[in-house]
């Protein structure tokens, strides 16, 4: 029952940090990530500011089931559907149009990468949130990804608000994701 208290807790805590326009540093579906309410262009830009990136290179957003896609698109093509549906691994789809989104985590395009989170952490915290939460490696720009807590830069970790305990000492190295972009016309690239 503890680990279970404790898991709660951390989830609470990462949640009022995004709610307060905060960064979070927290376990995904593939690095540890740098987060906050991708809804939140303040927020958003404290983001690009960590990472020393420009804010013309975007960033994707996670969130935690594929209903979800429906009240931040404004267009969700069916064959992303069926791409979700298949997928073993993680995956990030790049959308046309997404809605309501901080204008500063767009693409120059105005489209928006979005991965359906399939972690536990993350999947609890969308839920809490109940909005999009960016998810970009917690590494200063052009270093490389931590794919492990202990990879992150002291520099990183002084930058956050937040830090999750969850999977702090989780040595497994994962995927990254594979990320196609689908236009609003159905027509498929794929990107990596």
């Amino acid at each position: 029952m503890q680990e279970i208290d404790r898991f709660n807790k951390d989830i609470d805590m990462a949640a009022s940090a995004i709610r307060r326009g905060e960064l979070i540093l927290y376990p995904t579906d593939t690095v540890w990530g740098i987060g906050c309410d991708a809804t939140n262009p303040d927020a958003v830009a404290k983001i690009y500011a960590l990472k020393q990136r420009e804010d013309s290179k975007s960033m994707l957003a996670i969130v935690g089931n594929v209903d979800d896609l429906y009240r931040w698109l404004k267009n969700v093509p069916e064959t992303a559907l069926q791409l979700l549906e298949v997928a073993v691994d993680p995956l990030t789809i790049i959308y046309d149009s997404p809605s309501g989104i901080a204008r500063n985590l767009l693409a120059p395009d105005g489209s928006l990468g979005i991965r359906v989170a399939d972690e536990r952490f993350c999947r609890a915290l969308c839920r809490k949130v109940r909005v999009p939460i960016v998810s970009t490696s917690a590494n200063i720009s052009g270093n490389k990804a931590p794919a492990v807590f202990s990879e992150i830069s002291g520099e990183i970790k002084k930058g956050v608000d937040y830090i999750a305990d969850y999977r702090r000492d989780d040595n497994s190295r994962r995927k990254p994701s594979a990320i196609i972009k689908v236009r609003d016309d159905e027509t498929l690239t794929i990107i990596r």
